[in-house]
């Protein structure tokens, strides 16, 4: 129990950097904008600017994303992570075979989704 505890807060952590990530990025452009509008930025380095943090700013969410998944994983048994990890790879197989479907090919519904 206390293992579902520290995973809650765990993701509680995680999406609060999100959240913290996306509120800077907000404030950053509205700053930019501000400079453009003043005169004291070219619409061309705002946009530059604007195009290098939307970069970094993905960076960083990778790492920060690939540390809560670690945290998670470690809190697991080697059973319970295999399965997950085939869980994983399952939903991954279904988005890249519906990924790579023609767009106007009709989607094949499951035995399960017709009862």
């Amino acid at each position: 129990m206390a293992d579902l505890n520290f995973t809650d807060n765990i993701m509680k952590l995680f999406f609060a950097g999100v959240g913290a990530m996306a509120n800077t990025m907000e404030k950053s452009n509205e700053i930019i904008e501000d400079l453009v509008k003043k005169g004291e930025l070219t619409v061309e380095q705002g946009k530059s600017i604007n195009e290098e943090l939307t970069h970094k700013a993905q960076e960083n969410f990778g790492d920060f994303d690939a540390m809560a998944i670690r945290t998670r994983l470690e809190l697991m048994s080697a059973e319970k992570r295999t399965a997950y990890a085939e869980k994983v790879a399952k939903i991954v197989a279904e988005l890249n075979e519906r990924d790579t479907k023609p767009a106007d090919a009709p989607e094949e519904t499951s035995p399960e989704a017709a009862e």
